[in-house]
């Protein structure tokens, strides 16, 4: 296959990153630890500073070879993106994106139903700064609109939203920020790029947590920001000015955790979908928020939008209360209780919606004003019957009385 054919997304995780002149050596890029680059002479170092880009040697602050690879291979798996930038977190990613775009004096509108980082960087460091921010319902396209005002620079999205895994309409809504002339940011960290082109949906930059499914072994903090050529020279200043860097050694596990994220995405969105359903015909259970599943708020747009799925969702108890949520988390023996997702672990988190909502009732209109306590499965890569067996041995747990 030459060089420009097109490959799948499943051939680019593991041809991707490898056009560095290690490549015809060995198949991973080495690890280079290195704080300081040497030029051969003054010449080259007066040269050296008149490009700012991968590849090229400066300093460590701006990588080597082992984060090039990485932001390589992750730009040539998300469509539209002319380069990525590394951070050393997903949040790291968020606020040093959202710095890139805003500035004193903007209005900065936030899914409603985003990751909780996400919200307290807008109402914390970001006000500090004098950015104003406004929640919004992105299931409400008219409230959307409404929201804008003439300062409005920015959107922050994310699809399907943290924690109750609403579905919203992506295209929709980049289309109106592009109108009224803001820039679009969604995390995208729950599908990756494998499940959702968020750049070619309409998106001006797609932010991802490496520390999830492309790391996918609970082991490495990171993330990551892809954009066209005009935004992608602006986060790469920006993060520069931070001082933004992530290590080699991180890097590699990355880029290791990258090659095997399609078949470990395959095998958790299967075991996750069997579980869903699984859930879904228990009594105890009063609704499971899983975008993969039929009747899940904004399926339809997942199922337009979306190529793939993930192992993460969240059911609510029928009724109940926080010690009985906890008899059952309690009783998991397969699954962790931690937070974060992505790894080859399963994990449970209970968590409580009405602290982090501004604009979006919960529990949702038309359900039980006692249907409120959930609970967020993160499944991982055992087998599909032990999950279910412990999650069932739980639920006995919890009825007990």
């Amino acid at each position: 296959m030459g060089k420009g054919s097109k490959q799948s997304p499943g051939t680019k995780l593991v041809t991707s990153g490898r056009s560095g002149d290690f490549a015809s050596h060995v198949v991973n890029p080495p690890v280079w630890r290195a704080s300081t680059h040497l030029y051969k002479d003054c010449a080259a170092l007066r040269e050296g500073v008149k490009s700012n880009e991968d590849g090229r040697f400066f300093y460590g602050r701006r990588g080597a070879p082992t984060q090039w690879a990485l932001a390589e291979a992750l730009t040539e798996l998300e469509p539209g993106a002319a380069g990525t930038v590394l951070y050393p977190s997903g949040v790291a990613a968020l606020v040093g994106a959202l710095m890139a775009v805003l500035r004193s004096g903007d209005v900065l509108l936030v899914q409603d139903n985003c990751y909780d980082p996400t919200r307290n960087a807008a109402m914390g460091i970001l006000k500090r700064y004098g950015v104003a921010h406004r929640f919004f319902d992105p299931l409400n396209i008219e409230a959307f609109e409404d929201a804008y005002c003439d300062k409005t620079k920015a959107v922050m999205l994310e699809n399907p939203g943290s924690l109750t895994m609403e579905v919203c309409d992506i295209p929709a809504l980049a289309r109106i920020a592009r109108e009224k002339g803001a820039v679009s940011l969604v995390d995208n960290t729950w599908a990756t790029s494998l499940g959702f082109a968020a750049l070619e949906h309409g998106c001006d930059i797609v932010i991802t947590a490496l520390t999830k499914h492309v790391g996918g072994h609970s082991d490495v903090m990171m993330g990551a920001a892809s954009a066209g050529d005009k935004w992608h020279r602006r986060l790469r200043q920006t993060a520069q000015q931070l001082g933004h860097v992530v290590s080699p050694d991180d890097a590699a596990l990355a880029l290791r955790g990258l090659r095997t994220m399609g078949v470990r995405l395959r095998h958790e969105t299967e075991s996750a979908l069997a579980i869903a359903e699984w859930l879904q015909s228990r009594d105890d259970v009063a609704h499971v928020l899983c975008p993969m599943l039929p009747g899940s708020p904004g399926h339809e747009f997942w199922r337009r939008d979306f190529t793939g799925g993930c192992g993460l969702f969240s059911f609510v108890l029928k009724g109940g209360d926080d010690a009985a949520r906890c008899r059952l988390v309690d009783a998991l023996e397969l699954f962790g209780i931690g937070y974060s997702w992505g790894g080859f672990e399963s994990l449970a988190l209970p968590f409580d919606v009405e602290p982090v909502r501004a604009k979006m009732a919960w529990p949702k209109a038309g359900w039980g004003v006692e249907d409120r306590f959930a609970i967020r499965l993160s499944i991982g890569l055992e087998d599909t019957g032990d999950l279910i067996a412990d999650l069932e041995q739980a639920f006995a747990a919890m009825n007990e009385r």
